[in-house]
């Protein structure tokens, strides 16, 4: 007899990053495999969301309990509906030697949440996972976003389902109030993290960027522009950080990346690090505000 290895290359290696989406949309993405082999290869593609043993894995702590070096849940938020907010098509079929397979996921979340993912296994002869794909998505009600640095809230979410704008506070000052806006509009807090590296010679000023973007939807009437401003830029700016663009607007479709540098000043106690708190205010359809907290230090190389 002869011994034959199977082998495929995928298009998409790690992780697949759906993006940001309108809640209530959905968008796709195409993975394309190829069969390396002299076989024709019978497959399935399967999500873990969808996996039997899932149930097995619920009788464990539960993972928003757990710290993230201990985590190790892959599926993230799912639909309120019950259904899938990942969905891949065909889910099987056979691949002829040398020959390739479009794959089509789709992600379609129902409410918003920036947690969303998943995992896809491509499976062979019904047993041998051949390939992993992690799947990720977020969704927003309103259409706009921020992201960067390290985020102050919980990242995985519990099963509760609170009340649309009701204010939720969690540990370590996640979510709180927003001053500059409605009573009841939350805001969300992120950590940028500027560390300047001392050699003892010339050293590259410390670095940290926030993302804007400003999502594009058919649903929305206006093509009116997200426009943004970060303050108090005198405070920032005391303490030796620069801003790139410290306001602006963002087209619908548009992205950012709003970029902070760093460099200690000659007066700098190193036991009393600057640590400074700017709002982010993003207004398009409504008013967002987040509290950003620019730490800065100073670390030996």
């Amino acid at each position: 007899g002869h011994g034959v290895v199977t082998g495929i290359v995928c298009s998409v290696e790690g992780v697949l990053d759906m993006g940001y989406v309108m809640a209530g949309e959905k968008v796709t993405s195409t993975v394309i495999i190829e069969n390396t082999s002299s076989l024709t290869l019978p497959y399935s593609l399967q999500l873990d969301s969808l996996s039997p043993t899932r149930d097995r894995d619920r009788q464990g702590i539960p993972a928003f309990l757990t710290s993230s070096v201990q985590r190790t849940e892959v599926v993230g938020t799912q639909n309120y509906s019950g259904l899938s907010v990942f969905s891949v098509f065909p889910t099987e079929g056979e691949l002829e030697a040398g020959k390739s397979q479009e794959f089509l996921v789709t992600f379609s979340p129902d409410h918003e949440s920036l947690y969303y993912s998943d995992r896809l296994r491509v499976v062979l002869f019904g047993k041998q996972t051949a390939h992993e794909i992690t799947l990720k998505g977020a969704a927003r009600e309103h259409p706009m976003f921020v992201e960067g640095g390290v985020p102050l809230d919980v990242p995985v979410e519990s099963l509760a389902v609170t009340a649309p704008g009701a204010p939720q506070e969690a540990p370590g000052g996640g979510w709180s109030v927003c001053p500059c806006a409605e009573p009841q509009e939350p805001v969300r807090s992120l950590l940028l993290l500027l560390e300047y590296v001392d050699g003892g010679g010339p050293a590259e000023p410390a670095r940290a960027e926030l993302r804007l973007g400003a999502l594009d939807s058919p649903l929305l009437a206006a093509k009116k522009a997200v426009e943004f401003s970060l303050d108090p830029v005198p405070e920032l700016e005391r303490a030796g950080m620069e801003l790139e663009v410290p306001k602006g607007a963002l087209d619908r479709g548009q992205e950012l990346r709003v970029r902070v540098s760093w460099v200690p000043p000659r007066d700098l106690k190193v036991s009393d690090p600057p640590l400074v708190t700017a709002l982010l205010t993003l207004k398009g359809d409504t008013t967002e505000c987040y509290r950003v907290l620019f730490m800065a230090r100073v670390v030996s190389a």
